[in-house]
C-alpha cells in the first residue's frame, strides 16, 4: 500500500465516500484507490492498493526520460571529446590563416621593391596556399556548428530536467527525435573534423617504467576533459587487480590510486575502458566482460560466437592475445579470429550495452602474422611485428570492406610491444613496451568537404 497525494477535486469525492470502499479504479493499470480516514485538519488520507504484477506507466515514462537524459549526457561528453581532439587542428588552421595574410600583405607592399626572383618566390608560395582558403573557411564554419550543437545540447538538457522534475511526459517524442538528430549530427561532425587516414606516428614518449614485460594501461575514451584517470593492469593472464590512478601525474608518481578486484580473471592485454566500464576477455573463454568501475560490478557478459581463445589465435607475441577490444570515433570494436575464418583477423562492431555483434568483417589478414592492431575512424591498422623494426603494414577499411598495404614506420624503443591501442579523445597510441608505458602521437590526413554543414 502506498500513500498518495491526489488532486483537490478527487479529494472532495473521496472524503465524501464510505471508508473502505473502492472509489477509483484505473482500467489501464488495474490499481485501486481507497479512503481510510479524514485527518483533524480536514485533509483526506487515502491509500492505493497496487497488484504485485502491475507496473505504472508513469514509472515506465520516467525510465524513458532517464534514458534520454543519459543519452544527452553522452552527447555532451562526446562534444567535449570532439572539441579537445580538434583543438590542435584549429590552432594550426589559425596560424596558416595568419601566414596567408602576411604573405598577401608582403606581395601588395612589394610593388617593385623586391627582385624578380624574390617576388616570384613569394608569388609561388602564395599560389600554393590559395587552395587552402576554402578549407580555412570551412573550418571556421565547423567551429560555429560545434557551438550551435553545444547550445542545442544545453537546451535539451534543460528541457529534460524540467520534465523529469514535473514527472510528466509532454513533448517526449519530440525530444527523443531531437536527441537522435543531435547524435547523428555530432557523429558526422566527428567524422568530418577528427577523422582521416593514418600517415605518420611520432617518436615515442615514455611516461613510466612500471610492472612486468606484459600488460596494459589506458584512459577512458569517453570521459570529459576534466577526467584524466589512468587504469593499469599488469600481466597477460589470470590477473584480477586493476589500479585506478586519479590523474596521469599521479600515475607517473605512483600515488593516489584505488584498487579494483575483478570478479573474474582476464586473458591477454586487449582491454579497453569506455564510458566508465572496463571491457575485457574472461580467462580461458571467449566471453566478453563489461565491468562497471563505479558500482564495482559486472553489468553484462557474453560469448563472442566462434571466437578463438586460450592462445588459439593470438598475435605474434602470444600472451593469450586472442581477443582485442578497441574504441575509436565510432564506438566499440572486437578483433579476434574464428576457425571459420581460417585464422584471419575478424573485426566486429559491438553494442556497448548488450555486447551483441552489430556487424563483422573478415579482413583476410592472418592474425598470427600481426604484431598488434588498433582502430582509427573505422579503419583497422595492423603492425607486421611486435619487435624492433615494426611498422604499420596493413589497413582494412570497414566503410568500403576493402584493404591496402601501408608503410608507416614507428620507433619500437624497447623492442617488445604487448599492447597497442588508439585513444580518439587524445589522438594518441597507448603502448606497453617491455615494461614501459609509452605514448605516440599520430598524424591523420583528411580532406574537408566545403558543402554546407555536417
Amino acid at each position: 500500500m502506498w500513500p498518495l497525494t491526489v488532486p483537490p477535486l478527487l479529494l472532495l469525492l473521496l472524503c465524501s465516500g464510505l471508508a473502505g470502499q473502492t472509489l477509483f479504479q484505473s482500467p489501464e493499470e488495474g490499481w485501486q484507490l481507497y479512503t481510510s480516514a479524514q485527518a483533524p485538519d480536514g485533509k483526506c488520507i487515502c491509500t492505493a492498493v497496487i497488484p504485485a504484477q502491475s507496473t505504472c506507466s508513469r514509472d515506465g515514462r520516467s525510465r524513458e526520460l532517464r534514458q534520454l537524459m543519459e543519452k544527452v549526457q553522452n552527447v555532451s561528453q562526446s562534444m567535449e571529446v570532439l572539441e579537445l581532439r580538434t583543438y590542435r587542428d584549429l590552432q594550426y588552421v589559425r596560424s596558416m590563416e595568419t601566414l596567408m595574410r602576411s604573405l598577401d600583405a608582403r606581395l601588395r607592399a612589394a610593388d617593385g621593391s623586391l627582385s624578380t626572383k624574390s617576388f616570384q618566390e613569394l608569388k609561388d608560395r602564395m599560389s600554393e596556399l590559395l587552395p587552402l582558403s576554402s578549407v580555412l573557411e570551412q573550418y571556421k564554419a565547423d567551429t560555429r556548428t560545434i557551438v550551435r550543437l553545444r547550445e542545442e545540447v544545453r537546451n535539451l538538457s534543460s528541457s529534460l530536467a524540467a520534465i523529469q522534475e514535473e514527472m510528466g511526459a509532454y513533448g517526449y517524442e519530440d525530444l527523443q527525435q531531437r536527441v537522435m538528430a543531435l547524435e547523428a549530427r555530432l557523429h558526422a561532425c566527428a567524422q568530418k573534423l577528427g577523422c582521416g587516414k593514418l600517415t605518420g606516428v611520432s617518436n615515442p614518449i615514455t611516461i613510466r617504467a612500471m610492472g612486468s614485460r606484459f600488460g596494459s594501461w589506458m584512459t577512458d575514451t569517453m570521459a570529459p576533459s576534466a577526467d584524466s584517470r589512468v587504469w593499469y593492469m599488469d600481466g597477460y593472464y589470470k590477473g584480477r587487480r586493476v589500479l585506478e590512478f586519479r590523474t596521469l601525474g599521479d600515475f607517473i608518481k605512483g600515488q593516489n590510486f584505488i584498487q579494483h578486484l575483478l570478479p573474474q580473471p582476464w586473458a591477454g592485454t586487449g582491454h579497453v575502458v569506455y564510458n566508465g566500464s572496463l571491457f575485457y576477455n574472461k580467462y580461458q573463454s571467449n566471453v566478453v566482460v563489461k565491468y562497471h568501475f563505479r558500482s564495482r560490478s559486472v553489468l553484462v557478459q557474453r560469448s563472442l560466437p566462434g571466437a578463438g581463445y586460450n592462445n588459439t589465435f593470438p598475435y605474434s607475441w602470444g600472451g593469450f592475445s586472442d581477443m582485442d577490444f578497441m574504441v575509436d570515433e565510432s564506438g566499440l570494436w572486437a578483433v579476434y579470429t574464428t576457425n571459420q575464418n581460417a585464422g584471419n583477423i575478424v573485426v566486429s562492431r559491438l553494442d556497448p550495452h548488450t555486447l551483441e555483434v552489430v556487424r563483422s568483417w573478415d579482413t583476410g589478414y592472418p592474425k598470427r602474422s600481426a604484431g598488434e592492431a588498433f582502430m582509427i575512424c573505422g579503419v583497422l591498422y595492423v603492425t607486421n611485428s611486435h619487435l624492433a623494426g615494426a611498422k604499420v603494414y596493413f589497413a582494412y577499411f570497414t566503410n568500403t570492406s576493402s584493404y591496402e598495404y601501408t608503410d608507416v614506420p614507428f620507433h619500437n624503443q624497447y623492442s617488445h610491444i604487448s599492447m597497442l591501442d588508439y585513444n580518439p579523445r587524445e589522438r594518441a597510441l597507448y603502448t606497453w613496451n617491455n615494461g614501459h608505458q609509452v605514448l605516440y602521437n599520430v598524424t591523420l590526413f583528411h580532406v574537408i568537404s566545403t558543402a554546407g554543414d555536417p
